[in-house]
This record gives C-alpha cells, structure tokens and sequence, in this order.
C-alpha cells in the first residue's frame, strides 16, 4: 500500500471511503457503449472512484446511479445520479468526474438492470456539453 503524504497530493478536495451500489452508463459519441453495476469506493465533490464489471473507454461520458445511505423523510430510498467522464481505468476500478449531479427517489425493492437505452439523461447531457464545445470553440475563432 503506497503512502501519499498532503505535500504530494494533486488533488484538493478530501475523499471520502464508501462502499454503496452503483449502476453505470458509458456513452462516447452518442452511443451507449457500456453498461453494468459495481459498487463504489471513495467519492469527493469532484469524482468517484468505483469498481465496474468491465474496463471503461478513458474520456468517455458516464452516468453513475449510486444508492445513497439516507432515507427521504425516514421512509424513501434515494439515489444520487452523477454525470462526468472517465479519468483514470486500472482494470475494473475506474475514476470519473463529477460534472453535474442530482438525487431522485428510488424502487423500495431490487430492480433488475434494465438495458441500456441512448435516449436518457445521459444523451442529453452529451449533447449539451458538445454544444458547449461547439460555442466556446467558435467564439474562440
């Protein structure tokens, strides 16, 4: 186990160890390449690193569905949903960005994975953000 001292640290935001159950989709170009469950590792307000059934695409768009430990008004299961990008993949533990989060209520039982659909919240925060990149490159010409 290496040992980072604050000094040698790159990152500037505190990780927090939590293990919960997480359900992912990876998207590159539009297409939903991937989808799966794992379960996560630590998080901070900027990433999440998290073991996935597969190694991810670096740079890829992902959609984390993360069971949260708090219950809304003590009875509703709630689960925060995460947008970002794959930064770092070591085999099946993969680290991504925290670019746009939101909570939602979630099925008091298991629901089984359902497949993975191109038209969810995931395509349209892709699309959004290349339009983004569109604007910004060309107001940058």
């Amino acid at each position: 186990m290496s040992f980072r001292t604050r000094e040698h640290e790159k990152r500037t935001k505190s990780r927090f160890a939590i293990e919960r159950d997480v359900r992912y989709k990876m998207a590159d170009h539009g297409v939903v390449l991937a989808a799966g469950s794992g379960h996560t590792i630590n998080m901070c307000s900027g990433g999440v690193a998290f073991l996935a059934e597969q190694p991810l695409t670096l740079g890829a768009f992902v959609e984390l569905s993360i069971s949260w430990p708090v219950l809304l008004d003590e009875t509703c299961p709630m689960r925060l949903v995460v947008f970002g990008r794959i930064l770092r993949c070591t085999g099946r533990k993969t680290v991504c960005t925290i670019e746009k989060h939101e909570f939602r209520t979630q099925a008091r039982s298991f629901q089984p994975l359902a497949p993975a659909r191109a038209d969810g919240m995931l395509q349209r925060w892709t699309d959004e953000v290349r339009r983004e990149n569109v604007k910004t490159s060309s107001a940058g010409a």
